[in-house]
């Protein structure tokens, strides 16, 4: 277990680090790349719905294409997931796609990465996959973007609109409220033993007790990468008769923070914490309007991958890791007039020429 993790995910992040070094560490041109990818599989993911409602089933069931492919009944019928296998991973990796819609609306950008009404496509699709971490997506762009632009100034309009949204998703979306009612039974009153919990709700809360049960034995190094496994055979609350038989999510325990507190203890999960904090790019200390909003782009997947994905390296997410890095790395040797450790892509950088050798003798050579 412990190769498949650590071949896995170290041989994803070398990859992703030669992409920024093929492209020059263009940071604005890769992530512009990337708002394209976020625009097509939004493009599909409304084509999905709309198959749906008409009833043309090869436009919304992609299980003839995907062999790890699953149709999420709820929403208007079914959850959009686009070509991703659940609608939680489009939430996921479309989020910093969907935080800079958001921007562009607010400030009334004619074009960010993407002319506007594509990033009016990204923006209605984001709410089409009816889920919860999309809804926690939702309130993590508004947080950041309330910190960015002037938390006092926005939180008495957005304030009572974040209340009010709630009220209104939890009285009008039956997935949200199970969802939400479920973490109430499992985490507040701790019921753990009656099926009418929400099966997602039962597998994170038996997760946290695995994770917090391993910290405790194992709290400065872990278990070690691919052990949370180990653990949940041991700790597992579906070990106790009358308890929920539920026994998802072994491997990666349903959240990346829990994971990391299972197998790397006190030392991954304050490295991941005091790499969050320290690599922020906030709006006031930005080089210019791009970076801070790829800064917070980026770690809107890192922090909803910590919160509900525990697969290291899923759909590209060291990718996400090597953006955050480099895009504080690069706002902070521009910021301090660096030219050179500031990583500029390649147009400003020229290699050096030799000048033509077929001179006079009497003449210099000059390179």
């Amino acid at each position: 277990s412990f190769f498949k993790i650590f071949i896995g995910f170290f041989a994803s992040v070398i990859f992703c680090n030669y992409i920024f070094q093929l492209y020059k560490f263009d940071l604005k041109y890769l992530f512009k790349l990337y708002m394209k990818g976020a625009f097509w599989v939004s493009v599909i993911g409304i084509f999905q719905v709309i198959s749906f409602l008409i009833g043309f089933s090869p436009g919304y069931n992609f299980s003839w294409i995907f062999n790890k492919w699953g149709l999420t009944i709820g929403g208007l019928g079914i959850r959009m997931n686009s070509v991703f296998s659940e609608p939680a991973y489009f939430a996921a990796i479309v989020a910093p796609a969907f935080y800079v819609a958001v921007y562009s609306i607010i400030k009334k950008k004619k074009e960010l990465f993407l002319p506007k009404k594509k990033l009016l496509v990204i923006f209605v699709a984001y709410f089409l996959t009816f889920s919860t971490l999309g809804y926690m997506g939702i309130f993590l762009a508004i947080i950041l973007l309330l910190i960015n632009l002037g938390f006092f100034k926005y939180a008495i309009l957005v304030g009572p609109l974040l209340y009010f949204g709630y009220n209104a998703a939890y009285n009008n979306i039956e997935d949200f409220k199970d969802r939400i009612d479920g973490i109430n039974e499992v985490f507040g009153e701790g019921n753990f033993t009656t099926y009418d919990v929400h099966g997602s709700s039962f597998v994170l809360g038996n997760n946290y007790h695995i994770a917090t049960e391993n910290f405790k034995r194992n709290w400065l190094f872990g278990t070690g990468l691919g052990s949370h496994e180990t653990a949940y055979n041991k700790y597992s609350l579906t070990n106790i008769q009358g308890v929920i038989q539920i026994n998802f999510n072994k491997k990666d325990a349903n959240s990346m923070f829990l994971r990391l507190m299972s197998e790397t203890g006190l030392y991954g999960t304050i490295f991941i914490i005091v790499f969050l904090i320290r690599c922020f790019v906030i709006k006031s200390k930005s080089a210019d309007d791009e970076m801070w909003l790829i800064s917070n782009a980026a770690v809107m997947v890192i922090i909803l991958y910590l919160a509900r994905q525990g697969h290291y390296f899923l759909n590209g997410f060291p990718f996400f890791l090597w953006l955050y890095y480099f895009t504080w790395k690069q706002n902070k040797a521009a910021l301090a007039g660096d030219v050179h450790e500031s990583l500029v892509p390649m147009a400003a950088t020229p290699e050096p020429t030799l000048a033509p050798t077929t001179h006079h003798a009497s003449q210099k050579v000059k390179s």
